[in-house]
């Protein structure tokens, strides 16, 4: 698994949204994006 630090670039991913759509990071590509990841459900963020 990849180890990212504060200001690395995130590698290209795609994940499914809420509506279960595939959303790609180059989706975004040019505009500004928020990512959040957390280590388990239910954890304090």
């Amino acid at each position: 698994m990849t180890q990212l630090k504060a200001g690395d670039a995130a590698p290209p991913f795609q994940a499914p949204d809420q509506a279960g759509r595939v959303v790609r990071l180059a989706d975004y590509a040019g505009g500004k994006l928020l990512l959040y990841f957390y280590p388990k459900a239910n954890t304090g963020g």
